[in-house]
């Protein structure tokens, strides 16, 4: 698969690889191509790359000397005994050139964490001792957030304040989903982000040549594929409890997305709650949000929705139906998808909506934030914030064109938001994906207020 996007995190490298002393931290969730972007960044480089694992330690270092010796074509380094991580790096630093910068990748670095658990303070020692100094790279990898942050860039952890750089690698944004799916138009894009939401291990699976209920049915439905278990393994890693987390992301699937809806789904105290809540928030799994014009501390409006769409696709359509699944009996979980999948799809385009709105050229004035809003009886899809300007969003996943009575109501529930009443400038901005009518395309003409955008 040919490597798309990525361009600021290769900047963000290669102004590293430019500096006399570089220590650069790359971590984030498994499968976002981090592996990827390293072996790029290093393609045309005099670069060493190690993969670290969970073997005890005395057979990564043998491992990290065989590499070595391999690397350097030195047969007479395989009969040299090293005992400990002082003379593998001894030896690196004795082969990098004052002439040629080496970049030394360690990948997976939180497996060396764990299999010694004073390996952090070991490697902050030969850091500042030996690799500093050195015309030497330094990139550190890791799939385990939460190791990553206790080894490395938390305030407490020994490594704290030696890297120069961070890069926590995001999914794809959807703008550049054509340059994985050529051959698709708009609305198939959209329909493969809803599952795949960014990750180009899964985009990597899809058969491009072939429909999305296809892919689901063939790939995701099949119990021999890994997107069936995916949920699983990401997890397993990181968390000791599975089946409460799992219980978690369950409830709010099903539409329990206040705090007291999840325990009481749980039957559980909504305060033994947040911790896993806190959790699941720190792996970038869930998103507390609440109304856009509500202060950040307002806990009694809080939401939580999964962020990634493939696990929250995975809680909708394949865990619900695993006793059908693991059977090869697809007809019901196809039947049961088929029926809701404009749903699933609508809700994944509103989220794309809501992002785009701060790269909408259209918009006048500049975004200060965004988000939803939502009362008891009313939800607003998409709202910017302007200093004294706002703008309203409705978002349309529909086969009919969007007409004036959908800006009619939209302006009805605008007057419910309680922000600068009085004082503020009001904007209207409609998505859809079907188009407009010609009555509501005229008074967008004649009312710079009003944006239709058929994102």
């Amino acid at each position: 698969m040919k490597f798309i996007n990525r361009k600021k995190e290769m900047q963000t490298l290669e102004k590293e690889f430019s500096k006399e002393n570089s220590f650069t931290v790359i971590y984030g969730r498994r499968r976002t191509g981090k592996t990827t972007l390293i072996k790029e960044f290093i393609k045309n480089k005099n670069a060493f790359y190690f993969f670290a694992d969970k073997q005890n330690e005395k057979i990564q270092i043998e491992r990290f000397k065989y590499q070595m010796s391999d690397h350097f074509n030195d047969e007479f380094l395989q009969n040299i005994e090293l005992k400990n991580w002082d003379g593998i790096f001894d030896y690196l630093i004795s082969k990098s050139s004052s002439q040629e910068k080496l970049v030394l990748v360690i990948d997976e670095f939180q497996y060396l964490c764990m299999v010694n658990k004073e390996f952090s303070s070991i490697f902050q020692r030969i850091y500042d001792e030996k690799l500093k100094d050195s015309n030497i790279m330094l990139i550190l990898c890791g799939s385990l957030i939460s190791m990553m942050y206790s080894q490395v860039l938390a305030y407490d952890s020994p490594l704290y304040g030696r890297r120069t750089s961070q890069i926590r690698l995001k999914p794809i944004e959807f703008e550049y989903y054509n340059e994985f799916f050529e051959n698709k138009n708009q609305r198939e894009l959209i329909e493969y982000y809803s599952v795949t939401g960014g990750i180009p291990k899964y985009i990597q699976e899809f058969n491009k040549e072939e429909s999305i209920l296809w892919n689901i049915e063939n790939n995701i439905f099949n119990n021999n594929n890994f997107l069936y278990s995916e949920p699983k393994f990401l997890l397993q890693e990181e968390i000791s409890d599975l089946s409460r987390y799992f219980s978690i992301l369950q409830a709010i699937s099903n539409g329990d997305t206040k705090m007291s809806a999840i325990a009481s789904r749980l039957s559980l105290n909504s305060s033994s709650l947040t911790p896993y809540i806190s959790k699941l928030i720190e792996l970038d799994i869930l998103k507390r949000e609440i109304p856009v014009t509500e202060n950040i501390n307002n806990s009694k409006k809080t939401l939580y929705y999964i962020k990634d769409n493939y696990l929250a696709f995975w809680f909708n359509y394949v865990y619900p139906y695993q006793s059908y699944l693991e059977i090869d009996n697809l007809r019901f979980p196809m039947e049961k998808l088929k029926s809701n999948f404009n749903l699933w799809i609508s809700k994944a385009y509103e989220r794309l909506c809501l992002d785009s709105i701060l790269k909408d050229e259209k918009i006048p004035f500049p975004l200060m934030k965004t988000g939803r809003w939502w009362d008891k009886n009313d939800e607003i899809d998409v709202v910017g914030l302007g200093e004294d300007k706002i703008i309203f969003g409705e978002c349309k996943w529909s086969e009919k064109h969007v007409g004036l009575n959908v800006l009619y109501q939209l302006k009805e529930k605008s007057k419910k938001v309680k922000w600068k009443n009085g004082i503020r400038e009001e904007f209207f901005i409609l998505y859809s994906k079907s188009g407009f009518s010609d009555d509501l395309i005229k008074l967008a003409k004649e009312d710079s207020k009003i944006i239709l955008n058929d994102f």
